[in-house]
């Protein structure tokens, strides 16, 4: 039986490229896509580099064409961009649009564009965020950021009712306050602390089918 195969779409740094890392580690074939065609640290890993701009529907087309003909059991759609912290009031309109396209509009665009790559068994997961939540939302800050998260969320619930039945798996997966560039350097946990407990929980829920938004120890998260 051969390895299963990972597409991370943004896997040039941070909880990506740990993701390709960890997946590569545990015999996974990864495919990981960089932004500005300079592989970064997937060129220390065994893995296929692809360049791919989530924000632009022709390469993402382009993407799909290459791709052809190859099964891939798990794709993982990693994407996102930070808000200026405050009200949305704070936020100038090419700000706003920029996040929504950046962490909403693109990511959707890529599970509809590969899904038909993913096979019935196999895994579509967006990482989302606990900042998605409106019921845990108690304490305001980077409202554009959160608006993202939450359609981002609302957007796939669209999708998987509209799929239901199909046999994927279909996960929003929050990460957790990760020290990243988009988490910063206050964050509870590093990159290499967070990515296997993410890896784990997708492992875990590969095959069940459904539409699940969990956390990294494979934990419901409210709406």
């Amino acid at each position: 039986m051969s390895n299963p195969t990972v597409l991370i779409l943004g896997a040039s740094r941070g909880l990506g490229l740990g993701m390709a890392a960890e997946f590569r580690a545990r015999g996974w074939n990864v495919i990981g896509t960089v932004r500005d065609g300079s592989p970064g640290g997937l060129a220390d890993l065994d893995v296929t580099v692809e360049t791919l701009d989530i924000t632009s529907p022709e390469q993402l087309d382009a993407l799909r064409r290459r791709l052809d003909g190859r099964s891939i059991d798990l794709l993982f759609v990693n994407a996102g961009v930070p808000s200026t912290d405050g009200p949305v009031s704070a936020v100038s309109t090419e700000e706003f649009v920029d996040v929504m396209v950046t962490n909403v509009l693109s990511p959707l665009r890529a599970v509809e564009t590969l899904a038909d790559l993913v096979p019935p068994t196999g895994t579509i997961a967006v990482m989302s965020s606990r900042q998605g939540s409106i019921t845990l939302n108690d304490n305001a800050g980077y409202d554009v950021y959160r608006a993202s998260k939450s359609a981002l969320n609302q957007l796939m619930r669209s999708y998987a009712v509209r799929h239901e039945g199909d046999g994927r798996t279909l996960l929003l997966v929050n990460p957790g306050h990760v020290r990243t560039e988009l988490g910063g350097p206050g964050a509870v946990r590093t990159v290499a602390e967070a990515v296997p407990p993410v890896v784990d929980t997708v492992e875990k829920r590969a095959g069940t089918g459904g539409f699940h938004f969990v956390d990294y120890a494979d934990q419901v998260v409210p709406w």
